[in-house]
């Protein structure tokens, strides 16, 4: 174990922060699903795993290690963080003129913009090139600083892609689930390129490696093939609960708007019976139907006639 009082205090004001939320929204007679709590209580101990405890302690020792804690901070922490909707809370908190202002934030150009898909992608698959590839790496390594902002950094931007990507908490674009599993594909590959770049190339930060005198465990060359292998194999199975759950929420979307859609069939039919007797000019043709211009409803569910 280790004492890490950045991660500590962080931690501390995070979970304060949303325990006091969901406590104002209790005394508003607001509900609160459970397991958003659930969910953001394993985001911080998914943190704290990688700063306090022995993974924390050999993160500056071990190359492997320090690729656990990358793993964690970049996709698991942030993925748990996501389903546990802070900014809907943060959001249901404010006060009405702070709501307002965030909405009109959140739905203008420049949000929109930095949440196409393209630059998500880029979010996703950018920081750990940028890291292992650059001598930001070993930079990180010996600054105390600058390693706690790499972290900082891993989990803003995995929390930024996990947010967008499941639309619990409201986003500027709402983008199809089966673009969401795309860009997942994109990012197994890279996971691969990055994995076999780190196995087969020359050695990451050997000279900070080799000033330690570490005399246990494996050689640098073992230590980083072990590293590599934690980036790609631990990188896609990270993703698998993201993808199992990108899944459910697209099912129950498209259950949600098989429902919406019959309701309003069954509308439209009972008014049509209505005012069949009368309906004898092109002006009392049936209206068109939201779902009728959406791309890929329109194909799934027709008029019934």
């Amino acid at each position: 174990w280790t004492l890490s009082p950045g991660a500590l205090m962080a931690v501390a004001a995070l979970g304060v922060a949303y325990w006091l939320g969901v406590r104002r929204l209790r005394r508003m007679a607001v509900a609160w699903p459970a397991d958003r709590l659930w969910w953001f209580g394993l985001a911080l101990a998914s943190i704290l795993l990688v700063t306090v405890t022995f993974v924390g302690v050999y993160a500056n020792t071990l190359f492997w290690d320090r690729a656990v804690c990358n793993i964690v901070l970049f996709m698991i922490a942030p993925m748990f963080l996501a389903l546990s909707a802070p900014l809907t809370l943060l959001r249901d908190v404010l006060p009405e003129p702070a709501t307002r202002a965030a909405g009109r934030v959140l739905h203008s150009t420049a949000a929109r913009t930095l949440t196409f898909p393209g630059v998500v992608t880029i979010v996703l698959i950018a920081p750990l090139f940028v890291l292992y590839l650059t001598p930001l790496y070993e930079a990180s390594l010996r600054s105390t600083v600058l390693g706690a902002t790499v972290d900082v950094g891993l989990v803003v931007a995995g929390f930024f892609y996990f947010w967008t990507r499941f639309r619990i908490d409201p986003t500027p674009r709402t983008d199809p689930y089966l673009l969401t599993m795309a860009i997942s594909v994109t990012e197994v590959i890279f996971d691969g390129v990055l994995g076999l770049t780190l196995w087969l190339g020359p050695l990451i930060a050997p000279h900070y490696y080799l000033e330690l005198h570490r005399a246990w465990g494996p050689d640098l060359r073992m230590d980083q093939i072990i590293g590599a292998g934690v980036l790609w194999i631990g990188g896609d199975l990270a993703g698998l609960p993201f993808l199992a759950a990108v899944v459910t929420r697209m099912m129950r979307e498209d259950q949600r708007d098989a429902v919406a859609i019959d309701a309003e069939l069954d509308t439209l039919d009972a008014l049509d019976a209505s005012l069949e007797p009368t309906a004898t000019s092109p002006s009392d043709a049936q209206p068109r139907l939201w779902w009728e211009d959406h791309p890929e409803l329109a194909q799934r569910f027709r008029r019934r006639q």
